[in-house]
């Protein structure tokens, strides 16, 4: 039996969409494996609990994008990659001829693991597009510019 009375209505369903529900859903969710969880009675040595507070502090402070590339079947690709460019950048060295082995290798474990990383290769596919296009757009910009430099050229003859 269907009402039109607003009392017997049903309610709205609820928006998650506001920054209040979403820290709380988030706190919800376990940021660990349970692997990582897993706390045996074994006392821990001063090494691995700093270690492990060096562990913490870096994920707290690290980047969604770098969170989801550990977060695939590429984390050790990704961390030697990340570690290289660390190295180049300090070193003030040519990141590109310096980590071109590295970044190969993560190219291909990410192609490996394309299930994971899709949304990863699919954003470096068309931004290759794009740099495609530009570069493409700027030889005909100056393919023009040539032709129309050399007509003057033999107008002024």
């Amino acid at each position: 039996m269907s009402s039109s009375d607003p009392k017997t209505q049903e309610d709205p369903k609820p928006s998650f969409d506001d920054p209040e529900s979403k820290e709380a859903i988030e706190s919800f969710i376990p940021t660990k494996t349970l692997e990582e969880t897993d706390q045996t009675n074994a006392p821990m040595s001063e090494n691995q609990e700093e270690e492990e507070e060096e562990e913490e502090e870096e994920e707290e402070g690290e980047c969604g994008f770098c969170l989801f590339m550990k977060g695939g079947g590429c984390k050790d690709a990704f961390i030697a990659w990340e570690d290289c460019i660390k190295q180049a950048e300090e070193k003030n060295e040519d990141i590109v001829e310096k980590c071109f082995e590295v970044t190969s290798a993560l190219k291909l474990c990410m192609e490996a693991h394309a299930d994971y990383y899709e949304p990863i290769l699919n954003a470096e596919k068309a931004a290759e597009q794009e740099a495609v296009k530009q570069l493409e757009k700027e030889k005909e910009e100056e393919a023009a510019a040539a032709t129309e430099k050399s007509e003057s050229h033999e107008k002024e003859k």
